[in-house]
């Protein structure tokens, strides 16, 4: 009798381990299920990575950025309207190239031609922080570029940057584009840009002192608020469109492959009290881009740096950088961030190289 109650026992003993490990099975492999839809990349939400490389706020190449996130510089949040790629970089790390700057950014992985050009990139998106700190007669400081245009041959200089700055206390902060020259001859260190507003100021509005600030501008983009760029480069000619709920639609044409810049006497006023007085009095190239290859930018591009003003009072900002602790400085908000909801490419077959530019360095 006590043999068949053991017997019985055992078999109940075995039967119920069997249930729980069963069980558990399932569990784990429903919970595996779940964990696996909780990531979103940044490719699912913009799927045109194939044509990009990827550099990390650390200096890091990630290279090609499908099913890839990196949660200190790039990832996708969710909100109210959907998801967005999040693109954040600090004042300061590691960076690529010769930069002083860093950047979470895309870089095209084939250059173009502006002459042979029918090349457009698209992208809507919100800024969602710059650098609390930096000197305010600083040009750079509390700014990021969030698209270029750059070129991949001789000098490597940038035909296009598109920035948001907002200083500190402001609700606004303003939209405005870069053309830098293509400086002739070989000394490129006499370059200069020159900056068209968009919404707000342009780049030359600075404070008077290093922690007092100019005019809020009353037309300006708030942080989190969204906005649109279109760059078209045809035959030769860059075409831009600035689009924002809100605000008036703006659009700017700038020929890239015929310089306006080819004396002294063409040097814009602008200029000449901006970069003139720090010896970058260059002139152009007759031809501007025409012959170099160029590729199209995305991103964080921090223009805020620790880098002392004296070096140059318009791209070292002096700002905080808790010597390169990268979560010292997001805590208090000293590094940028963008979101990209939309972004698209369209490319002709007929500007394309397939060297790619990516084995190039960044010079700034």
């Amino acid at each position: 009798m006590n043999k068949k109650k053991s017997r019985s026992g055992s078999i109940l003993l075995i039967f119920g381990i069997f249930l729980v490990l069963s069980s558990c099975g399932k569990t784990v492999k429903k919970t595996d299920k779940k964990e696996a839809q909780k990531t979103v990349y940044a490719s699912d939400v913009i799927p045109f990575f194939d044509h990009w490389k990827l550099v990390l706020g650390n200096g890091e190449n990630a290279g090609i950025a499908n099913n890839f996130e990196n949660k200190d510089f790039f990832y996708t949040e969710n909100d109210a309207n959907g998801n967005w790629v999040v693109f954040k970089a600090p004042n300061a790390g590691s960076t690529h190239g010769t930069s002083n700057n860093t950047r979470t950014e895309l870089g095209q992985t084939k250059k173009w031609y502006p002459k042979t050009a029918n090349d457009k990139l698209t992208a809507t998106l919100k800024v969602m922080n710059v650098s609390a700190t930096g000197d305010a007669r600083v040009a750079a400081s509390h700014a990021v570029v969030v698209g270029q245009i750059h070129s991949a041959d001789k000098h490597e200089n940038e035909p296009l940057k598109i920035f948001y700055k907002k200083f500190p206390g402001h609700t606004k902060g303003s939209v405005f584009w870069h053309y830098e020259i293509n400086t002739k001859g070989e000394d490129n260190s006499k370059r200069w840009d020159f900056s068209y507003a968009v919404w707000g100021d342009d780049f030359s509005v600075v404070g008077k002192t290093e922690d007092t600030y100019p005019e809020e501008p009353k037309d300006g983009i708030a942080l989190g608020e969204e906005f649109s760029y279109e760059i078209e480069v045809k035959d030769g000619v860059m075409n831009l469109k600035f689009t924002s709920k809100n605000h008036e639609t703006k659009t700017f044409t700038k020929n890239l492959i015929t310089s306006d810049y080819i004396t002294k006497a063409d040097i814009p006023e602008q200029t000449q009290k901006l970069f003139v007085p720090i010896g970058q009095d260059g002139v152009e190239r007759k031809e501007a881009y025409a012959g170099e290859g160029c590729f199209f930018k995305l991103g964080a591009y921090n223009q805020t740096n620790g880098k002392s003003p004296e070096v140059n009072r318009n791209w070292c900002s002096g700002a905080e950088t808790h010597g390169g602790d990268i979560q010292k400085q997001y805590a208090d908000g000293n590094y940028a961030e963008v979101w990209f909801k939309t972004a698209s490419i369209k490319i002709s077959d007929a500007s394309v190289s397939n060297q790619g530019y990516f084995n190039k360095n960044d010079h700034k």
